[in-house]
Protein backbone atom coordinates (compact mmCIF):
# COMPACT_ATOMS: atom_id res chain seq x y z
CA UNK A 1 0.00 0.00 0.00
CA UNK A 2 1.58 3.29 -0.95
CA UNK A 3 1.69 6.50 1.76
CA UNK A 4 -1.37 8.95 1.48
CA UNK A 5 -1.08 11.68 0.66
CA UNK A 6 -2.66 13.34 3.45
CA UNK A 7 -3.59 11.99 6.95
CA UNK A 8 -6.79 11.47 7.72
CA UNK A 9 -7.54 11.91 11.29
CA UNK A 10 -10.59 9.86 10.89
CA UNK A 11 -8.93 6.94 9.56
CA UNK A 12 -6.66 7.11 12.77
CA UNK A 13 -8.74 7.58 15.19
CA UNK A 14 -10.60 4.44 13.52
CA UNK A 15 -7.79 2.22 14.17
CA UNK A 16 -6.95 2.79 17.49
CA UNK A 17 -9.51 3.69 21.09
CA UNK A 18 -7.79 7.23 21.88
CA UNK A 19 -5.64 10.20 20.60
CA UNK A 20 -2.75 9.03 23.41
CA UNK A 21 -2.74 5.36 22.08
CA UNK A 22 -2.01 7.05 18.91
CA UNK A 23 0.61 9.13 19.94
CA UNK A 24 2.00 6.07 21.49
CA UNK A 25 1.94 3.68 18.62
CA UNK A 26 2.98 5.72 16.24
CA UNK A 27 5.98 7.16 18.54
CA UNK A 28 7.26 3.45 19.31
CA UNK A 29 7.02 2.41 15.20
CA UNK A 30 8.86 5.82 14.41
CA UNK A 31 11.51 5.02 17.00
CA UNK A 32 12.05 1.35 15.69
CA UNK A 33 12.05 3.02 11.95
CA UNK A 34 15.40 4.92 13.38
CA UNK A 35 16.48 2.41 14.46
CA UNK A 36 16.44 0.26 11.32
CA UNK A 37 13.58 -1.68 11.19
CA UNK A 38 11.95 -2.38 7.67
CA UNK A 39 9.15 -0.34 6.42
CA UNK A 40 5.55 -2.41 5.89
CA UNK A 41 4.63 0.04 3.70
CA UNK A 42 5.77 1.43 0.57
CA UNK A 43 7.66 4.77 1.54
CA UNK A 44 8.73 6.22 -1.57
CA UNK A 45 6.91 9.99 -1.19
CA UNK A 46 8.65 10.65 2.04
CA UNK A 47 11.50 9.64 4.75
CA UNK A 48 9.82 10.89 7.72
CA UNK A 49 9.13 7.93 10.34
CA UNK A 50 6.72 9.72 11.96
CA UNK A 51 4.48 9.66 8.67
CA UNK A 52 5.51 6.34 7.90
CA UNK A 53 3.84 5.12 10.82
CA UNK A 54 1.06 6.80 10.98
CA UNK A 55 0.26 5.17 7.13
CA UNK A 56 1.37 1.49 8.49
CA UNK A 57 -1.37 2.43 11.36
CA UNK A 58 -4.12 3.10 8.70
CA UNK A 59 -3.16 0.40 6.37
CA UNK A 60 -3.93 -1.96 9.21
CA UNK A 61 -0.24 -3.07 9.28
CA UNK A 62 1.06 -1.62 12.73
CA UNK A 63 -1.30 -2.68 15.38
CA UNK A 64 -1.10 -2.52 19.45
CA UNK A 65 -2.05 -4.42 22.87
CA UNK A 66 -3.05 -2.67 25.55
CA UNK A 67 -1.96 -4.15 29.02
CA UNK A 68 -4.59 -4.55 31.70
CA UNK A 69 -3.23 -2.39 34.66
CA UNK A 70 -4.66 -2.98 38.25
CA UNK A 71 -5.93 0.14 39.89
CA UNK A 72 -4.44 1.65 42.66
CA UNK A 73 -6.25 0.85 46.12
Amino acid sequence: MAINKRLSHEKLMQKVDSPYTLVIAAAKRARKLNEGAHPLIDYSSTNKPVTIAMNEIIAGKVNYIRKKVDSIK
